[in-house]
């Protein structure tokens, strides 16, 4: 991938810091670009309109190449070059100016929307619940932490997430919440269902017929619960709908480095085993009770309805 010329350090350290997962979730994957763009727009030296258009659109296919599942990045990028190309900015200075404006709404939005997820979903537990959750995610430790807080909820399941344990930082956080935790191995989630009411978990992407693309294990823990007949929530911003589902394009999922599940030296000590390290899976709608957005609860089958509302003829830009 080209780097557009002129690009200030600090944004090639944001999408480093996506690419390698030092910024991971999609929220902050999404509220991170968005503040690239404005800090790309904020350096650009320059009166020419015509340049200036150009090396944001650069900018944008250069940030929208760091990771390829996680929907909410390309989301947030046309949220904002939106803006810029419905403004028909007459400067320089008044591009950057709308660039600045539409980064900061949608971070704004961004911040919102996940506390209003957290209220929203709150109201689908009863008090005594016990809960299981998978990976980190900040809109499903908002519905823990509001429910929590309305006496509902006090303990949950959190599972290890290998092989990035990236439930270790959700076990944090909701414990900081008042929480009592249970961490789990990964491999244990069946043993554990029987003990559970309700499980909930966030979402990278969301498909047109209700499919959810997380944390590669999500699948196994919702076949686990509908097996149990335990209720499956996920928790996800509107933004994290997948707009080009509707038109029958694939959400990708991502492979990564091998050594993150074995280690460099185990791989080269048994050259011919070969590791694979998916990072997302695919839950069917079937297995979804329900969709938890800052616009309303719904069912999963209602996200073309979703997508729809929220990009309407722009859903397949």
């Amino acid at each position: 991938m080209q780097v557009p010329n002129d690009l200030p350090k600090e944004v090639l350290e944001i999408r480093e810091d996506i690419r390698t997962m030092r910024i991971r979730g999609a929220g902050r994957i999404a509220r991170a670009v968005a503040m690239a763009l404005s800090k790309a727009a904020a350096a650009f030296v320059g009166n020419d309109v015509d340049e200036f258009v150009k090396y944001m659109e650069e900018t944008a296919a250069f940030l929208r190449g760091a990771r390829p599942t996680a929907v909410s990045l390309p989301n947030a990028i046309s949220f904002v070059m939106r803006r810029l190309r419905e403004k028909g900015i007459a400067t320089v200075d008044e591009g950057k100016r709308t660039v600045e404006e539409a980064a900061k709404e949608f971070v704004e939005y961004s911040e919102r929307a996940v506390d209003e997820i957290g209220e929203l979903g709150a109201r689908r537990f009863r008090s005594g619940d016990v809960v299981m959750t998978h990976c980190h995610s900040s809109a499903a430790a908002a519905v823990l932490a509001a429910a929590r807080r309305a006496g509902k909820v006090d303990r949950v399941y959190v599972k290890e997430t290998r092989p990035r344990l990236q439930g270790l930082i959700a076990a944090r956080v909701l414990a900081d919440a008042g929480l009592d935790v249970i961490l789990i191995p990964d491999s244990a989630v069946r043993y554990f269902m029987k003990d559970v009411d309700r499980v909930i978990v966030g979402a990278d992407a969301v498909a047109a017929n209700g499919a959810v693309v997380n944390k590669v294990g999500t699948s196994v823990v919702a076949l686990a619960a509908k097996e149990a007949r335990v209720n499956f929530y996920v928790a996800a911003e509107t933004y994290k709908f997948s707009p080009k589902t509707l038109i029958g394009e694939l959400v990708p999922i991502e492979f990564r480095d091998p050594a993150e599940v074995v280690g460099r030296e185990w791989l080269q000590e048994h050259p011919n085993v070969e590791v694979l390290n998916p990072v997302f899976d695919v839950t069917p709608a079937e297995y979804i009770d329900a969709i938890i957005t800052e616009r309303g609860v719904i069912s999963p089958y209602a996200a073309p309805l979703i997508l729809l509302e929220e990009y309407g003829v722009h859903a397949w830009d």
